[in-house]
């Protein structure tokens, strides 16, 4: 018989399993330790046609103040599993490595293990909250990396086919922020994430210059390891990005609007100053970051002077909650620097986290 995923009861506040601190209750739910579990809960949850929602780091979610009416699984299954290619030979600094990690292991101390053991690739991607098996879902990446391109492959739950699907990179669909796991949210359960990652003292080529600066490198240059995870958790703590229970500035999710990826008309309509980065299909990409800043909408802006939440005070992209607020007064605190961009600029942004029972 499956192992039972363990019922936590009726009622739990998910404002309690989400960095934003929001979220009303959960009709049923449960803790899943083992992929047993959490195949049985969603199967269960499928079979009877029960609204299912997965949750691990909640990193990634905005949710309801109604909550959700259905199950709520917490993803904790564990287990990380390192196979060094035989190109190494008996020394497997030789060659590399393939990691796989179970969706439930948190993200960056799973990092952290693949700094210290010397694996190239995922050292930029410090200090990410959330854990591994919702980093293929979005495509995360951060400072000039992203784990599409160090992912091996994907193996998931197909709910749709009742069955197993492991699915190589190269069938991930991925893009910028983006997979064919985000483009069917209701159909792929992500059990285990393997990573094909190279061996070395050495971090991969700097991409973003903003980190090659702080290390004090040339851009395409490299720098070890532990350096690179030092200045990257540096950069996003500066940011309000590190997770801090002290720090209002870090109850977000983060990045709360994408980059916008823009025809090259569409660019042209910017002002000079705009950041831009031409994109391998001949598109532009610009700062959300930017727009929103130069719209009117600086670090700390709130709705009112007693509003709840507010831009974070570090960095202008993170939608905060300054304590006590809810889903509904941060639904709005986005629409009016959505709505306030699209009016400047022309640039309608696209919400990064995913709205549970909500919407912009």
């Amino acid at each position: 018989m499956p192992e039972a995923p363990a019922a936590d009861g009726a009622g739990e506040l998910l404002a309690d399993h989400t960095t934003l601190r929001l979220g009303g209750p959960a009709r049923r739910f449960l803790r899943a330790t083992t992929e047993a579990a959490l195949l049985e809960a969603v199967r269960t949850a499928d079979a009877v046609g029960e609204p299912l929602l997965l949750v691990a780091g909640g990193s990634n979610l905005v949710v309801d103040d109604a909550g959700f009416p259905g199950t709520v699984v917490a993803v904790a299954t564990r287990g990380v599993r390192a196979d060094h290619d035989a190109d190494g030979g008996s020394d497997p600094t030789c060659g590399g490595v393939l990691v796989t990690v179970a969706a439930g292991e948190p993200w960056d101390p799973f990092v952290a293990r693949a700094v210290a053991e010397g694996w190239v690739g995922l050292e930029a991607l410090s200090g990410i909250p959330g854990a591994v098996g919702s980093t293929p879902i979005q495509n995360v990446g951060a400072y000039g990396q992203e784990v599409a391109q160090t992912i091996a492959s994907v193996r998931t739950w197909d709910r749709v086919d009742d069955r197993q699907r492991t699915f190589a990179a190269a069938d991930c669909g991925f893009g910028y922020r983006h997979s064919r796991f985000k483009a069917e949210p209701e159909r792929y359960v992500v059990l285990d994430v393997t990573f094909q990652l190279r061996v070395g003292a050495l971090g991969a080529p700097v991409a973003y210059a903003e980190l090659a600066r702080t290390l004090g490198v040339e851009p395409g240059e490299r720098a070890p390891l532990a350096d690179v995870r030092a200045a990257v958790l540096g950069l996003r703590a500066g940011k309000g990005m590190v997770l801090d229970a002290d720090d209002h500035d870090t109850w977000s999710a983060g990045s709360f609007f994408t980059n916008p990826v823009l025809t090259a008309e569409e660019a042209d309509a910017l002002p000079p100053e705009a950041p831009r980065w031409t994109q391998p299909d001949g598109r532009v990409k610009t700062s959300a970051a930017w727009l929103i800043d130069h719209a009117g909408f600086g670090k700390g802006y709130a709705v009112s002077p007693d509003a709840r939440t507010s831009l974070s005070t570090k960095h202008p992209l993170a939608l905060t909650n300054r304590g006590g607020a809810t889903t509904a007064e941060l639904l709005t605190l986005a629409r009016t620097v959505r709505d306030g961009v699209a009016e400047r600029y022309g640039v309608r942004l696209v919400n990064e986290p995913l709205t549970v029972g909500c919407a912009l």
